[in-house]
């Protein structure tokens, strides 16, 4: 029996199309007999919501909701006025806290229902707030991982990190940018945590074969439709390689953050403008399934990403031994050895990165090369069963 036998699991619009990475954890923590209990702000836009799994966790999940009146009257006077002030962030800091305060009192009596002594937040911004304020207002133990550039999760971070249990951050880039920003608020107990994969899942069905001279290159990228995820450059990539006499077709999964009424649109009309509609496929949010087996059927993974801490997304296609194209970005390159498991390339360059793919694609070799070392990679590095036993690790001590 382990020493933690029972965790609170904090998401942010819980199941979302990125989260699958959080639905292995939750599987692997409970594979070791801990019982996860899942708790979100709210869910997550119908467009987002692709997986199979969907279901099962939108009914396992506690909505902590919009606040009330009744609860922001119960919670508002216990609030660490003094402290809360000590953070930067004016305005915005204020009201993140006071659209916080009623979800952490709802958080911790679900907890003492429960019998839940520990919350794990998947987030540095409104879930960290969450679960800080419960930890000032009712006692409740909690830890939290940072998954991008803190600047993206909002004002109040020394409050949010300084009551930590611990933390975990997901590569060495990030820590290395928080250290000298949280100071002395970081908990004592910081690890560096990778996201990983389940590496029993994401493999190959039959081995990978590099693309011939005489069939079409068949390009897979997977990744929210923002433009910080380089979409737009891998279609430029596309043209410039037709233009050239090659033969290729690129699948993209995944939607924006407005389930497909936002950023999708000028993807959508770059892909007219660059007459691609024949070679271009916007598949939306697929279902992790469906992801293992478009990677089955790709030559290669083509993500040129201008930000990315790290990138689930490289850890799936490497898994199923597809040949991988990243940018040197964040913390890509703690994933990706340039030229030994993958290849990393600057941002914002398509007629480079058409350059790349097709030189990969013309080299069966490095193909294979790729394919064999980055299984490799993924298996020994980023499984997600190790970031399970960091959370059980921790949280039991």
């Amino acid at each position: 029996m382990p020493e933690l036998e029972k965790i609170g699991y904090l998401v942010p619009q819980f199941p979302g199309q990125t989260h699958v990475f959080f639905w292995r954890e939750i599987l692997a923590m409970e594979k070791a007999g801990v019982e996860v209990c899942l708790f979100s702000t709210r869910k997550p836009p119908p467009g987002l919501i692709s997986h199979r799994w969907s279901k099962e966790a939108i009914a396992r999940t506690e909505y902590l909701g919009a606040p009330t009146l009744g609860n922001a009257l119960a919670t508002l006077p216990r609030l660490p006025v003094a402290e809360l002030a000590r953070e930067a962030g004016g305005g915005a800091f204020w009201r993140d806290v006071l659209i916080s305060a009623p979800a952490a009192r709802r958080l911790a009596q679900s907890c003492a229902r429960q019998g839940i002594t520990h919350v794990h937040a998947h987030s540095c911004g409104r879930a960290a707030l969450i679960v800080a304020l419960a930890h000032q207002l009712y006692g409740l133990s909690y830890s939290l991982t940072l998954h991008g550039a803190l600047s993206d999760y909002g004002p109040g971070q020394g409050f949010k990190w300084r009551g930590a249990k611990f933390a975990t951050v997901i590569t060495r880039a990030l820590m290395a940018d928080i250290m000298p920003v949280i100071g002395a608020d970081m908990p004592e107990r910081t690890v560096i945590q990778p996201m990983g994969v389940d590496t029993d899942i994401l493999t190959r069905d039959a081995p990978y074969v590099p693309p011939r001279p005489d069939e079409q290159l068949r390009l897979f990228s997977c990744g929210r439709l923002n433009m910080a995820k380089g979409h737009q450059d891998t279609m430029q990539a596309v043209r410039l390689l037709l233009d050239r006499g090659v033969n290729v077709a690129l699948e993209i999964a995944g939607e924006d953050d407005l389930g497909g009424h936002g950023y999708r649109k000028e993807l959508e009309t770059q892909v007219v403008a660059l007459g691609l509609q024949q070679q271009v496929t916007l598949l939306g949010a697929v279902d992790a399934g469906a992801i293992r087996d478009k990677l089955q059927a790709a030559h290669l993974f083509v993500l040129p990403s201008w930000r990315e801490a790290l990138g689930v997304a490289y850890m799936e296609a490497m898994s199923c031994g597809v040949p991988t194209i990243g940018t040197t970005v964040g913390g890509v390159g703690e994933l990706i050895d340039d030229g030994v498991d993958g290849l990393l390339l600057d941002p914002q360059q398509p007629a480079l990165l058409a350059e790349t793919i097709a030189g990969l694609a013309a080299d069966p070799e490095r193909c294979l090369r790729f394919s064999a070392a980055g299984r490799a990679t993924v298996v020994r590095r980023f499984n997600a069963a190790v970031g399970a036993q960091t959370l059980i690790h921790e949280a039991g001590r």
